[in-house]
């Protein structure tokens, strides 16, 4: 289904059936210009990260020995297996500790979830774990980590978050996933669905900044990559690295087993599989995003597909929805994710 939220008052679906756990968005004083809300949501300060957890590496690829780093807080051992287990998963160039990642851990922790803050390949200072880069195709990653978690302690019930890049790659392992038994739930936060067009967008005028930015982290990251294997890695070939499509064209595609960005974007969209989803599934999305863009093909297939939840508003930034409402509320986006799970679970994302 999918529901657009016009106006600060509605909450009801395109059928016209009322969401009792979707709030309404009304953007913070001030804050209602997209770019606006995705910087200010990035650096606004936000409490202390208190809760607590411990570090555990998870091998991804046998093939090469490829592991990546989770922060695990579990609930006590005799009701761990039957309670909610939540896989976080950060967006590009984010980590396990990024603001909103916290902020999703510390929410399901209180509403008596375990919790999995998984960084991707490289992510969080882990560049020596693994001799190969990540990507957005990476979906089997987020699998492995919850194959894992499942088979070491018999968790029945997974519900999948992503961000961002994170969203895609979650999706992607759920259209792939279609039925599992533990999978029960996914939700996401301005994923980037299409990332052929979230690409060209983000090499926009107007969005330059944030190509920018991603550009000198993701060039930092293959620079250390090749520091730590050059006799996989030879920077002197690359060239000129001047937009992200460029970096997909001549390094994701080159070291990563696609034949160019067409065929990686292609390749590694959720796109392709989200009408295969066969699990409750929320879609947060701002009309304000300045780069995430959906192609008509894939509003319709996810309009087609009964499992998907579509929320669209018209501000939110890119996974910022820095809310009017004080305290926890302020951070929409957040809070809905949880209300939503906890819908699902009939008020006990514990029980």
């Amino acid at each position: 289904m999918i529901t657009d939220i016009p106006n600060p008052t509605s909450k009801t679906d395109t059928t016209g059936t009322t969401l009792e756990w979707l709030y309404s968005f009304t953007p913070r004083r001030g804050l209602k210009n997209g770019h606006v809300q995705t910087i200010v949501g990035n650096y606004l300060p936000r409490p202390s990260f208190a809760l607590a957890s411990h570090a555990e590496t998870v091998e991804v690829d046998p093939m090469d020995g490829s592991r990546v780093l989770c922060h695990c807080s579990w609930q006590p051992e005799e009701v761990r297996s039957h309670r909610l287990t939540v896989i976080l998963v950060h967006g590009l160039e984010g980590s396990s500790d990024s603001q909103y990642i916290r902020g999703l851990a510390a929410r399901s922790w209180s509403a008596g979830c375990n919790v999995v803050r998984m960084n991707m390949r490289n992510c969080g200072d882990t560049d020596r774990l693994t001799p190969t880069l990540y990507h957005s195709g990476l979906s089997g990653d987020v699998g492995a980590v919850a194959d894992h978690f499942v088979a070491r302690f018999g968790l029945q019930h997974i519900a999948l978050i992503g961000y961002s890049m994170g969203g895609n790659l979650v999706l992607k392992l759920a259209g792939e996933w279609g039925h599992r038994r533990s999978l029960c739930a996914v939700a996401t936060v301005c994923p980037a669905i299409d990332l052929a067009a979230g690409s060209d967008a983000l090499h926009e005028p107007a969005n330059r900044g944030y190509e920018w930015h991603f550009l000198r982290g993701l060039m930092r990251r293959y620079r250390r990559k090749a520091a730590l294997y050059p006799h996989i890695y030879t920077t002197p070939t690359i060239g000129p690295v001047r937009s992200l499509r460029e970096f997909d064209d001549k390094i994701v595609a080159r070291y990563c087993g696609f034949r160019d960005a067409h065929d990686y974007y292609y390749r590694a969209a959720s796109a392709r599989v989200i009408d295969r989803i066969a699990v409750p599934t929320l879609i947060l999305q701002a009309l304000d995003d300045p780069f995430i863009r959906l192609s008509r093909e894939t509003r319709i297939a996810i309009q087609a597909n009964p499992h998907i939840t579509f929320i669209e508003t018209p501000h939110g930034g890119h996974c910022a929805y820095l809310g009017a409402d004080p305290g926890d509320e302020i951070h929409w986006a957040e809070a809905t994710v949880i209300r939503y799970l906890l819908h699902l679970k009939g008020g006990r994302l514990g029980g």
